[in-house]
């Protein structure tokens, strides 16, 4: 099963490549993936993984979609 917390660590690992900030919020994680902060709060409360939008983000910052969500490589498109 694909974990919500793993995802989004690679989600914060691609964010913190492309910022270089020392700490990536759940709310820079919203915004990255084009979601309202709190919208955001309640999926990850039940876990929930929003795929449609993390097409999105991969597409833009040219990131395998496999690697996201199933950590396989390559990594970068």
């Amino acid at each position: 099963m694909i974990e919500f917390q793993e995802v989004m660590q690679r989600v914060k690992k691609i964010l913190h490549n492309n910022n270089e900030e020392k700490k990536i919020r759940d709310r820079d994680i919203a915004n990255a993936l084009k979601l309202n902060a709190q919208y955001f709060a309640v999926i990850k409360k039940r876990n929930k993984i929003p795929y449609e939008n993390l097409a999105y983000f991969c597409k833009d910052e040219k990131v395998s979609l496999n690697w996201i969500l199933l950590e396989q490589t390559p990594q970068y498109l």
